[in-house]
């Protein structure tokens, strides 16, 4: 008996450490679930989708297209780890999402290679991951077409970190169920699809701000010598007004639905609601793919930051069935 007892424990040191971790069937932390994130970048840094850490039947997607774990993608050109690194663990269903940068192909003059945004998604079972799902920003796909120093990848990389508002714990007391998370955040999808100037409910605090891509999208600074717009009179859409007077403004009808939101993680103790979905254009035959999380307050969305990029009219997420990837109503959690 003793000898099986140090058999099993040399076993457990040997094994890498999220694996040990769950080696008792017991849930993977937040530290551990945040680990898998780090070695799943290195995996594919390395370009090695080995069996310590991936079950044999590892679903991967990426850009909404099944492809092979380890031969294809991202996991084919990866060439460096990017800064940038924003974890949502989801204790409670054992998933990771994650919002960063990496680098992609060769190295250029400087000895750089292009930056591109990525976010992604893990599910774990029994140490190891199940499910990975990602969507990457290259430098060519950029919503604005944007290259270079100016690329989704290179701004999301100079935000250096997320705000220190998403570090921020919640009160035990005031934390919020995961449905209440998820509900609170699909305000804000629901307000953009109806666009239905101010008749909505938003739930939105004072000093709610959004980025996107890198980029602040709300209350950027007047710049000296002009005037800001007047949400209540304005014909178009301003970055220069705050969350709550974009949406009762209703001057958003450009998106005609938001569809196939998918709520992958919630970080109860921050407060974050993680999603990906598609914004769809029809007047332009034109779809966003994106990747979007929400920091909530007693119920307030503070904080909202996003990735997306344009993809082919109507595409599919790859983990949705065609009604679910066309509705417009929250999908449940995998």
């Amino acid at each position: 008996m003793r000898m099986s007892f140090i058999v099993a424990a040399v076993v457990l040191v040997l094994l890498p450490p999220a694996f040990a971790q769950n080696a008792d069937n017991s849930q993977c932390d937040r530290a551990c679930l945040e680990s898998y994130i780090d070695r799943y970048m290195d995996a594919m840094l390395e370009n090695e989708p080995n069996l310590d850490l991936f079950a044999r039947d590892c679903k991967f997607t990426e850009n909404g297209v099944r492809l092979p774990l380890g031969n294809e993608g991202l996991w084919f050109g990866m060439s460096g780890k990017g800064s940038y690194k924003f974890y949502v663990p989801d204790v409670e269903t054992q998933q990771i999402a994650f919002l960063g940068t990496a680098r992609e192909g060769a190295a250029n003059k400087q000895g750089e290679a292009p930056l591109v945004a990525v976010a992604i998604r893990l599910k774990i079972a029994d140490g190891r991951i199940t499910e990975a799902e990602q969507i990457v920003l290259r430098p060519d796909s950029d919503t604005m077409g944007m290259t270079g120093q100016f690329s989704t990848g290179a701004m999301v990389e100079k935000l250096g970190a997320p705000h220190a508002v998403y570090r921020e714990a919640i009160p035990v007391d005031e934390r919020a169920s995961r449905e209440d998370l998820i509900k609170t955040a699909n305000y804000y999808f629901s307000g953009l699809q109806k666009n239905d100037h101010g008749k909505g409910y938003y739930p939105f605090t004072d000093d709610c701000h959004r980025v996107e891509n890198g980029m602040p999208a709300t209350n950027v600074p007047v710049p000296d010598g002009q005037t800001r717009p007047d949400p209540k009179t304005a014909t178009g859409y301003s970055s220069h007004w705050g969350c709550r007077e974009q949406f009762e403004a209703g001057l958003m009808g450009f998106i005609s639905r938001v569809r196939d939101r998918r709520f992958v993680a919630v970080d109860r103790e921050r407060g974050i609601a993680f999603a990906f979905g598609f914004f769809d254009h029809d007047s332009l035959n034109w779809t966003w793919q994106l990747a979007e999380l929400f920091k909530i307050e007693k119920g307030n969305i503070r904080r909202i930051e996003a990735i997306f990029h344009r993809c082919p009219y109507g595409m599919n997420s790859g983990w949705s069935t065609y009604e679910q990837g066309i509705s417009d109503r929250i999908q449940s959690i995998r």
